[in-house]
């Protein structure tokens, strides 16, 4: 029960009931542990019946494990309702509340929950791994002006028969998924920029197969949200940075869609094997721009996920194990690790085995089946690969040859490079080079005509380019600006690398630019990378870890966190 919405944060009293179905236990007394952090346990009971707890030693960025001790005997099958009444901290990580003004309409509080990786804990004592799965039921009491959501179905409404002014929302999640707390201003715009979901979403059903969670509803959350979307059952959240009318936004939610199948239906097992959701649905992302609009769209997506997985392996070092595809997490926390790699590194597995195993159509029929095997479950990537070598049982002789510890378990780039079609990434890559090696007196012979015949991929693409060279003279940025007018432009994935390109060539100017956008939104692509710019350069260091510090309120607690670190504060 969400007490009530106020612009300060506040502790909130909740009470979370437990069904425990006992299918392998025989009458025996157990304990049950779950995963806590910042909790305040006041009272535990099963089935009606006051029950022991305690608190473990608490880990630094796990938290405490709660242990129930169920004082009678149980039986194989019996059901225990376990209820939990608990307080959650003001900073717990998984919870963003935001005053009025940090929204986009400046007339409501606003909360919302981000629980991946491990931060659900944080929220509800849960076993918070994606090995396990819940069906759930809840109730949530809000303000009557104020709307809530959750990654389920929505079951009803009602007034609050304790407070005329509140109203309860009702939801139901029937099937088993990884457990999700409206803004009126983007409602328009969201309406054009997301016409083709159902199209992409169709398509999603027409490769993978059905769709089966009832719903799909978009939510655009305030500019604070950390990510590019999430995919929560039913209920995918979107950063408003994507609101741009390009195919960045197309790129986010046919991402988020695919992760209906791969992540929210078929589940890694533990985070050391993300790459089983994130690179199978960049594949299924991909195959899906590959229907609704070309090959040749795939392939050029494709060499900019290359680039990604390139900057990636650059900022953690390529020696990091990190950087391999199935990691060692072990006392590293899930936020510290994250990065492209299991997104683009799997990506680049999967289609790398669709050239060995006779094209995309072929290699799409193996995803679709191991979605079908592994629907509802977990997996790890040891079942992945004992199925890929069943389901290819003709080829076998083929997937011996591939370098799987190479791929698997070696930090730094793949040992293969997909050989993609250049044909959208030529223009980009042609004008990268005419700047790159332009001399002070050819400067004269750029014009705007050179990016009107790019469409919004392609100038991504050719700004991005950029970015892998050594940084540009002052003088070519100059020029870049007066003839491209790039400062103007409203496409968020260019803005952001535009303004990198402009501090790292020490133009002064654009500090308080990348500053403004690291601060608006709060979208860890962006934010982090923007504040390590002008870290790095020198004479306004200070400015970047005073603006940090002006504005750390207002970012999501992982994104300051992780730009601290980034900045060098906070130890």
């Amino acid at each position: 029960h969400i007490d009530r919405l106020l612009p300060e944060l506040v502790v909130q009293v909740h009470i979370i009931k437990i069904n425990l179905s006992l299918h392998n236990c025989y009458a025996v007394c157990i304990s049950e542990t779950l995963d806590s952090k910042d909790l305040k346990i006041f009272k535990v009971s099963a089935n009606g019946q006051v029950v022991q707890f305690a608190l473990g030693t608490k880990h630094k960025f796990k938290g405490s494990p709660l242990e129930i001790t169920l004082p009678f005997e149980l039986s194989r099958g019996q059901h225990v309702i376990v209820e939990i009444e608990y307080e959650t901290s003001p900073s717990a990580t998984a919870l963003q509340w935001l005053t009025p003004k940090q929204t986009a309409g400046k007339k409501h509080p606003y909360l919302f929950s981000q629980c991946q990786a491990i931060h659900c804990r944080t929220m509800v004592p849960c076993q918070d791994t994606p090995s396990v799965k819940h069906t759930y039921y809840a109730q949530v009491s809000v303000p009557r002006e104020l709307v809530a959501l959750m990654s389920a179905l929505h079951d009803g409404q009602e007034p609050d028969p304790s407070d005329s002014n509140r109203v309860i929302y009702r939801f139901r999640q029937p099937v088993r998924s990884i457990i999700v707390l409206r803004i009126k201003e983007y409602v328009d715009e969201a309406a054009f920029e997301f016409s083709e979901t159902e199209t992409m979403l169709k398509t999603a059903e027409s490769l993978a197969g059905p769709y089966v969670w009832g719903q799909y509803d978009l939510l655009v959350l305030p500019p604070s949200f950390p990510c590019g979307g999430m995919e929560n059952p039913c209920l995918t959240f979107v950063t408003p940075t994507v609101l741009a009318g390009d195919r960045s936004l197309a790129g986010v939610i046919a991402h988020e869609i695919s992760h209906s199948w791969t992540g929210n239906l078929v589940t890694n097992r533990t985070w050391e094997h993300s790459w089983l959701n994130e690179g199978h649905t960049v594949y299924i992302e991909r195959m899906i721009a590959r229907c609704m609009e070309s090959e040749q769209l795939r392939q050029f997506e494709g060499i900019g996920g290359w680039k990604e997985l390139q900057e990636s392996v650059k900022e953690f070092g390529p020696n990091n194990v990190l950087t391999n595809l199935v990691t060692n997490l072990h006392e590293v926390d899930t936020d510290e690790a994250f990065s492209f790699v299991p997104y683009e590194k799997g990506f680049a597995l999967l289609y790398h085995l669709e050239e060995l195993m006779g094209g995309p159509e072929v290699f799409m029929g193996f995803v679709k089946s191991y979605i079908q095997l592994f629907a509802y479950g977990s997996v790890t990537t040891e079942e992945w690969k004992n199925y890929l070598f069943t389901y290819f049982k003709d080829k076998v002789d083929i997937l011996n040859k591939v370098d799987w510890n190479g791929w698997m378990h070696t930090p730094g780039m793949p040992p293969v490079k997909p050989q993609y079609d250049t044909t959208m990434a030529d223009a980009c890559t042609a004008l990268c080079q005419r700047w790159v090696k332009a001399k002070e007196e050819d400067l004269a012979s750029f014009t705007e005509a050179d990016v009107k015949k790019l469409n919004s991929p392609q100038l991504i693409e050719f700004v991005a380019l950029l970015l892998q060279e050594e940084p540009l003279p002052l003088s070519h940025v100059k020029k870049m600006q007066e003839v491209y007018q790039l400062n103007s432009v409203k496409n968020t994935e260019v803005r952001f690398r535009w303004l990198r390109i402009c501090v790292r060539a020490h133009w002064e100017e654009a500090v308080p630019l990348a500053l403004k956008m690291a601060t608006e939104q709060g979208r860890m692509k962006f934010t982090r990378p923007l504040f390590r710019e002008v870290y790095n350069f020198s004479k306004y260091s200070d400015e970047a870890v005073k603006t940090f510090k002006e504005h750390r309120a207002a970012l999501h607690p992982v994104t300051a966190m992780l730009v601290a670190k980034d900045l060098k504060i906070d130890g």
